[in-house]
């Protein structure tokens, strides 16, 4: 990484995790980067899907889940251990002034998780609902996106961390948003399902 993004980097971080810490944010940011905090939003997700899409929420949740389960194994498995960035908390520079809010955890820093996963379902979202309803895209972004800043807040990863994240995340929700309508052609053409909802995400 050139020196210059490194530092920027860290500035960065030192202004999200010291500058902007507050009792509220102390507070509600390591919750909200809890995937269990999300388990009623999840479950709505599905519910809503198989009510407003019938057959078709059968394959929007197939696909939510593998793109979920792919970026998630890609970062953490993959991009991770090629890269081998240190988290803040081993970072020899922003070790000696890093707030940790939760225990700092193994593994590597580069890219976030969390950030890849949840971008991925909130993007993959946003391309398969915005016709219907335009507002998804802001709430779809602002959940992945608070998400990922509460990764730098809580101090587990770097900003650089959680933006290359979400970037990922975007692509592979369109990756599979494009698998997508691949599987729901086929589907079809074979009968299996109708084109009764089709509007509603076309």
């Amino acid at each position: 990484m050139p020196h210059y993004l490194l530092q920027f980097d860290r500035h960065l971080f030192y202004f999200i995790n010291h500058d902007l810490a507050n009792p509220f944010f102390d507070l509600v940011m390591p919750y909200l980067r809890n995937p269990e905090f999300w388990i009623p939003l999840y479950l709505f997700i599905i519910v809503f899907c198989l009510w407003k899409f019938k057959k078709q929420g059968i394959l929007i949740i197939m696909l939510l889940a593998l793109a979920a389960g792919f970026a998630d194994f890609t970062s953490a498995s993959i991009v991770k251990p090629l890269v081998k960035r240190v988290r803040p908390c081993r970072d020899p520079v922003v070790s000696k002034t890093d707030i940790e809010r939760i225990s700092c955890g193994s593994g590597y820093s580069f890219p976030s998780t969390h950030a890849t996963d949840h971008f991925a379902v909130a993007f993959f979202l946003i391309l398969l609902l915005y016709k219907r309803w335009h507002w998804i895209w802001f709430w779809g972004i602002l959940w992945a996106g608070t998400i990922s800043f509460a990764q730098v807040y809580v101090g587990v990863h770097f900003p650089l961390d959680v933006f290359c994240g979400a970037i990922y995340g975007i692509l592979v929700g369109w990756m599979f948003y494009g698998l997508f309508w691949k599987l729901h052609i086929g589907w079809v053409k074979r009968g299996l399902i109708s084109e009764e909802n089709e509007s509603d995400y076309k």
